[in-house]
């Protein structure tokens, strides 16, 4: 009986563990993805979308880059 719950301890322990990991993996990819977070007005413009540098925000307003900011 013992045995039994030391192995489910360890087994609990190790399921808690990879779960931790993937967490921090999955963070560590979201970072590296949004580094780059503005575009130029001819990237906005060749993504098909209109660069919106006048209204509040400065984004890209449709297009692949929609939403991103503009600089």
């Amino acid at each position: 009986m013992g045995t039994r719950r030391t192995l489910a301890a360890v087994i609990a322990t190790a399921a808690l563990a990879g779960l931790g990991l993937t967490g921090a993996a999955t963070a560590t990819a979201a970072t590296a993805q949004g580094s780059h977070s503005y575009v130029t007005p001819s990237e906005c413009r060749q993504g098909g979308g209109t660069p919106a540098i006048n209204e509040e925000g400065n984004y890209c307003k449709g297009g692949t880059h929609n939403g991103e900011k503009v600089d």
